[in-house]
């Protein structure tokens, strides 16, 4: 195991005191730091994936800190975000993978360090990766890169593309089962990788933020009726989330006899694979089409979580720490994963835990006829019997996952990194 995983702070370490002056994390640090240091984020999209959502939430913890945070990126709909929190935000088209884009931004990345005389270089994407990290070498920078998810390595090329994530002086990973992944399959020594986890707003996701006139109204305009298990898949329309394990497992709960039940996926779908397409005949050719449903992304999530029965992940390869499946359990809502959607750090289920003390049920990835036996699982228990997974659950994550927490292993990071280059 990567030491980064045992860097892991407690819920209640009283050193999260010494960066907030706020139990939430909203209020400025007790102590300023010896020398703010000016960090060039460089990521892809500013839309709605992990690593957009991260750097906004990094943004934040920089800037509380007293440092600057300065976002590179092509933008989207989370950009005013970054001077709302505190940073600086500058467009340029580091999503393109087109390599002769890619060495142009090599020099669009210098001028920009040198401008702003950046300390740090963070990358959190493959595509822009490369450009910070051939820049940060020329201008003798330190480099940092971020994982959200494994990389599948389907050829010599795609593990020579993905590789510039391992080439950071430090790497930050989502979680426990990201930092194993890297060592294995890279070698990479273990005192470089830092498991550094996701975190998300528990004011915004919280049962009690969440009316019942909300919860129906959401379930109206999904065509929910009353009475109807609602199962709902959070995440983008993308295969390696594994809708399709999905509409197999409700064909097998209709042959079952299961009724009243209904799926709904709540995605982006960003119209750049035939994923959707494929998805779309599945449901029509599997019967299922008056079970599952494709709405798109959903305004008023909470509530979306709070009108499920059961949220799922049925991820087929490592997906790292999903923001959804966080935020599920910070809304009381049980759970359901693959075992590659989301590692023990994130779900306890059987056989890790008693089941007195699981937060939700995990799956082999891929098998369908295990997940609608865990869904079978789920919805023979009493009804307190799910409410209290889903509390187990909301304790676990706003124990563990709570901005102070997030905020006191990033600053180590970067601070250990300043050190060692003598920035401050």
């Amino acid at each position: 195991m990567p030491s980064g995983s045992a860097a892991r702070i407690p819920a209640h370490d009283e050193t999260h005191e010494a960066f907030f002056s706020s139990p939430d994390g909203s209020g400025r640090p007790d102590a300023a730091p010896v020398k703010p240091l000016r960090i060039l984020l460089v990521v892809p999209t500013l839309e709605t994936g992990a690593a957009d959502h991260g750097v906004v939430d990094l943004t934040r913890i920089l800037a509380i800190a007293g440092h600057h945070p300065i976002v590179l990126s092509r933008g989207g709909r989370l950009q005013d975000m970054i001077a709302a929190h505190g940073g600086e935000f500058l467009e340029a088209n580091v999503a393109s993978k087109n390599p002769f884009v890619i060495v142009r931004n090599i020099g669009t990345i210098m001028r920009i360090a040198r401008k702003y005389r950046c300390d740090i270089v963070h990358a959190h994407g493959r595509a822009p990766a490369w450009s910070a990290y051939v820049a940060a070498r020329l201008a003798g920078l330190p480099f940092v890169t971020s994982w959200y998810k494994g990389f599948r390595e389907q050829n010599p090329f795609k593990r020579l593309y993905n590789s510039v994530m391992v080439r950071g002086d430090r790497i930050i990973a989502g979680n426990d089962q990201l930092a194993d992944l890297i060592c294995d399959r890279y070698g990479v020594a273990a005192d470089r990788i830092d498991v550094v986890p996701a975190t998300i707003d528990f004011k915004r996701f919280s049962p009690d933020s969440v009316s019942p006139e909300s919860v129906d109204a959401v379930r109206r305009s999904l065509g929910v009726a009353p009475g109807t298990r609602m199962i709902l898949v959070a995440g983008r329309m993308i295969r390696r989330k594994g809708h399709h394990i999905v509409v197999q497992a409700a064909r097998r709960l209709k042959d079952m006899g299961m009724k009243d039940f209904i799926c709904i996926f709540a995605g982006e779908d960003r119209g750049r694979s035939r994923y959707m397409g494929e998805v779309w005949d599945l449901v029509l050719s599997s019967d299922t089409a008056d079970v599952v449903r494709i709405v798109g992304p959903l305004d008023d999530l909470p509530a979306a979580y709070m009108a499920s029965s059961v949220v799922i992940s049925a991820a087929t390869q490592p997906e790292g720490l999903q923001r959804a499946i966080l935020e599920a359990q910070a809304m009381a809502r049980p759970v359901i994963v693959s075992d590659l959607g989301a590692g023990p750090d994130v779900v306890l289920a059987p056989p890790a835990v008693p089941e007195d003390r699981m937060t939700g049920l995990r799956f082999p990835a891929g098998d369908d006829a295990a997940l609608a036996a865990a869904l079978i699982r789920l919805f023979s228990m009493t009804d307190s019997a799910r409410l209290a997974m889903g509390q187990r659950g909301r304790g676990w994550v706003s124990g563990h996952f709570t901005p102070p927490n997030v905020a006191t292993l990033t600053l180590k990071v970067y601070a250990d990194l300043a050190k060692h280059w003598r920035i401050a």
